[in-house]
């Protein structure tokens, strides 16, 4: 009896905390589950228009791009236009000079005409962009260069010069052109890949208002993709 009577306590104990237990997994139960969901939006509605908002910089960022790469393109299309001039100009010179010069005793003072002739015709090329300060140097440095020859070899000289300085120009404003075409297409994927991510966090949102196909078509705009290059 005083044993039974010692129990009593530890059972009454017992059943108050499976009672307790029981009571609390009712009141979850009966929590509505918009309460829940009210819960999670704000913090899938905050994700969702932080991605929108990430899409909006990258596609002012992709609309950056593509000017540049429709700027490099007029680029070369100018430096080609420039290269064509000069290897016409120079072939036109070569062929004026393809008769060999009548030899004579030069005056007095002929070579120095001779070396401010080729000083002059080199700056006003280099004025008009069809050599480079580099080669301007050269000239005046007389390294590579003969001061003394005949004005009609100078302009030969000068004009073949000026066909190589522009075919460089050419090349590099090709390579600059293929850099921006790639800048865009990677400036584009990305305004792609944060655009789909943000309309996915929307659709996973079960309090989100329906998406029309107005809205999916405002978030590809074919002004911010370049096209293939």
């Amino acid at each position: 009896m005083q044993t039974f009577v010692g129990a009593v306590p530890q059972a009454a104990a017992i059943w108050l905390i499976i009672l307790l237990v029981l009571a609390v997994a009712v009141a979850t139960a009966k929590v509505p589950r918009g309460l829940v969901s009210a819960v999670r939006k704000p913090e899938e509605n905050q994700y969702a228009a932080d991605l929108e908002s990430a899409a909006a910089q990258a596609a002012e960022t992709a609309g950056r791009r593509r000017a540049e790469w429709l700027a490099a393109q007029e680029a070369v299309d100018a430096a080609w236009t420039a290269y064509e001039e000069a290897d016409e100009m120079a072939r036109r010179i070569s062929a004026a000079t393809a008769y060999p010069l009548m030899s004579r005793r030069r005056k007095p003072g002929e070579n120095v005409d001779r070396q401010r002739y080729l000083h002059r015709a080199a700056t006003r090329l280099c004025r008009t962009h069809d050599l480079s300060i580099a080669q301007l140097n050269d000239v005046y440095a007389h390294r590579g260069w003969n001061p003394r020859l005949h004005p009609v070899q100078q302009e030969a000289e000068l004009r073949n010069a000026a066909r190589t300085y522009r075919l460089e120009a050419y090349q590099r404003a090709v390579a600059a052109e293929r850099d921006a075409w790639r800048g865009a297409e990677a400036a584009a994927e990305a305004v792609r890949d944060l655009r789909a991510e943000a309309a996915a966090a929307r659709l996973r949102d079960p309090a989100a208002e329906p998406i029309d196909q107005h809205w999916w078509s405002e978030q590809w705009t074919p002004a911010e993709l370049p096209a293939a290059a």
